[in-house]
């Protein structure tokens, strides 16, 4: 190829991901090795079952269609516009082509040898982190203008994230390898390969790797006749092993395939091959685990058409909470990508139930409230909402107001089937009560805020922390504008407030003992959710909203940022962040433990240093209690 169109294609790669992160140099070398396709329209560049090409494929010109096969039809995945990557399955699998690539009108694409192209990607995590994100979620969204040249995943992370992207997803792999030691039999070990549908045999010695067999060391070696079949396996082993930890991330395990050119990782104690071996990975357990990729998930919950599509990436979402608290990410971390993804389904439940209805016959928002509201939600607890409608003329109230409550009758519903319990308090979209106009609204937060006590049963704190989920982001403004307007010269509202974040059951009795349930099915267990954490979630709630913290609604991040805000009593704001992540932790543990919302804990079945460990993170406790007090001079309701 001539340097002048090495130069144009290089220049053209330049502007979109992963080739951006290329040097100009590198973009030369990848550019010099480009095959140009011309494809007439409707033209086929592979099929479904297809073999697999040896390149990879950038969009130049035109629009590349990737579409399936199911149930008969033909259904369309996604549309590749120019600078859009497609075509990486020979990358990451060895198995056919599993969808179809058309041109949609007369189109150039540029093929890329993966030969060529797999040194840039060794040597560039950054490169190997888009391909793997592309290679799982089929391409990136063609019909996101904003977001054009990024992949789903870039719209859920914050900068700062994006370098533990890849951390988030769940790996299972085999933990009961086959072994073998040094002196098996070729034909015997072929055997126990066979009888147990393994692809790969590990050889040991002392339990520790020295050696691994896979089916494609049978083809090379044992098929074309090099070696007898009463060879010793360890004539035909590949060695030394590549060798991983437990912990191992799916990114750095696809980066070490890739590198090393295998097929397969030997995972042992302490990721060397002189500790023991607890499993192995193959390139189909990488493939599976991308599957459980944030990116992809939010992905899948955009192209869900039913509940029950939706519940499945919530169970997902929960084997991605399991494992990333068993790497020990940071639970702030985990909030941001579990508040996104539950966020997603919520909005698809209520996209879903337009569909159905037809389009609102008015502006209107859609707000979570409650611990979902606060993005603390990793478990199945139950779901709380309201909905806001724009004003519109006497006449059409009636109809509006019908429509919009038969929306969010629809819409709970869905989530109810997804694994999202109806709130026993009625907090719901769906109650007549929380699904309101604008002007009712703020008439209801003057209510709640000038006059809070008159009709206490009718003010939920929750309603205090509400996120906007879709519809007409301009709603929440208003409301904002309200809230604080409010909270101006209010005593009698912070008095109302500061009380009934006092007013809690106190963890502990008199002789430091848990306060646990005296009746019911919950007799004997510590109610971790109302009696600690419930305090703290008040308590930064009553500080944030009297500081005029505004668009922070999560506990951990209000008391951080509470520490900045009102630095004379940042040590215990600090002291109270740490002591809801440990207290939430534990209750999240409990919630996987018996798939429920862990809000009670057995205290008997707790180690001596997780009670010693949780009786220290209710310490804090009490000094935001004198705080409280202290603060806003609590008299009017004490």
């Amino acid at each position: 190829m001539s340097n002048s169109v090495a130069e144009n294609i290089a220049n053209f790669l330049k502007e979109y991901s992963p080739f951006s992160y290329l040097s100009h140099d590198e973009l030369i070398q990848v550019a010099s090795s480009i095959g140009v396709v011309n494809l007439d329209q409707h033209k086929i560049l592979f099929n479904i079952n297809d073999k697999l090409h040896d390149s990879f494929y950038v969009v130049a010109s035109g629009v590349v269609n990737l579409s399936v096969i199911a149930d008969s039809e033909e259904t369309l995945l996604n549309k590749c516009y120019p600078g859009e990557v497609f075509g990486l399955r020979p990358f990451f699998a060895k198995n056919n082509y599993m969808m179809t690539a058309k041109a949609r009108e007369d189109s150039i694409v540029y093929a890329i040898p993966i030969g060529s192209f797999k040194p840039f990607v060794a040597q560039n995590p950054q490169v190997l982190d888009f391909l793997l994100e592309s290679f799982a979620t089929n391409t990136r969204n063609p019909f996101d203008k904003e977001n054009r040249g990024k992949l789903m995943t870039d719209n859920v992370y914050t900068d700062n994230q994006t370098t533990e992207m890849q951390y988030f997803q769940s790996l299972a792999y085999n933990k009961t390898p086959l072994k073998v030691n040094n002196a098996a039999i070729v034909k015997d070990t072929a055997q126990l390969m066979t009888e147990n549908l393994s692809d790969s045999v590990i050889v040991t010695e002392n339990n520790h790797p020295v050696g691994i067999v896979t089916d494609s060391d049978f083809r090379s070696k044992i098929a074309n006749g090099r070696f007898p079949l009463i060879s010793t396996i360890n004539r035909i082993m590949s060695s030394p092993v590549i060798t991983v930890p437990e912990n191992v991330s799916v990114a750095e395990a696809q980066l070490l395939l890739l590198k090393h050119n295998i097929s397969h990782l030997c995972v042992t104690v302490d990721g060397s091959d002189k500790s023991d071996v607890k499993g192995i990975i193959s390139e189909h357990d990488l493939i599976v685990a991308q599957a459980n990729n944030p990116g992809v998930l939010i992905k899948e919950i955009k192209r869900s058409r039913s509940a029950k599509e939706l519940k499945a990436v919530r169970e997902k979402l929960t084997n991605l909470i399991q494992s990333s608290i068993a790497k020990n990410i940071p639970l702030p971390h985990i909030y941001n990508i579990s508040g996104e993804i539950i966020t997603a389904i919520i909005k698809r439940s209520v996209e879903l139930s337009i569909l159905d209805l037809g389009s609102p016959p008015a502006r209107y928002a859609w707000f979570s409230i409650g611990s979902q509201g606060r993005k603390e939600q990793f478990l199945l607890t139950d779901q709380d909402s309201f909905l806001v409608f724009e004003d519109v003329a006497t006449e059409n109230y009636r109809d509006v107001k019908d429509y919009f409550l038969k929306l969010a009758k629809r819409a709970t519903t869905i989530l109810e089937k997804v694994g999202y319990a109806y709130c026993p308090n009625g907090h719901m979209a769906s109650n007549m009560l929380w699904c309101k106009s604008m002007s009712e609204w703020i008439k209801q937060y003057n209510t709640w805020m000038k006059t809070p006590g008159e009709k206490s049963n009718d003010i939920s704190s929750i309603f205090f922390d509400y996120e906007f989920v879709i519809g007409e982001s301009k709603i929440e403004d208003e409301l904002n504008e309200v809230v604080f307007k409010n909270t101006k010269n209010n005593a009698l509202f912070f008095d109302f407030l500061g009380n009934d974040a006092l007013r809690k059951n106190a963890p502990l009795n008199f002789f430091k003992k848990f306060n646990v349930e005296e009746e019911g099915v919950n007799k004997g267990k510590f109610d971790i959710k109302k009696r600690a954490i419930m305090p703290l979630v008040d308590g930064a709630r009553l500080f944030a909203i009297s500081l005029g913290l505004k668009g922070i609604n999560n506990t951990h991040q209000r008391f951080k940022q509470l520490a900045l805000s009102d630095p004379k009593f940042s040590e215990t704001y600090l002291n109270c962040a740490d002591a809801f992540l440990i207290l939430s932790k534990f209750r999240t543990l409990e919630g996987l433990k018996n798939d429920g919302s862990g809000e009670y804990i057995n205290v008997e079945e707790m180690s001596k240093i997780d009670k010693e460990k949780l009786k220290n993170a209710l310490g804090p406790m009490k000094d935001l209690e004198e705080l409280i007090k202290d603060k806003f001079q609590l008299t009017q309701f004490s």
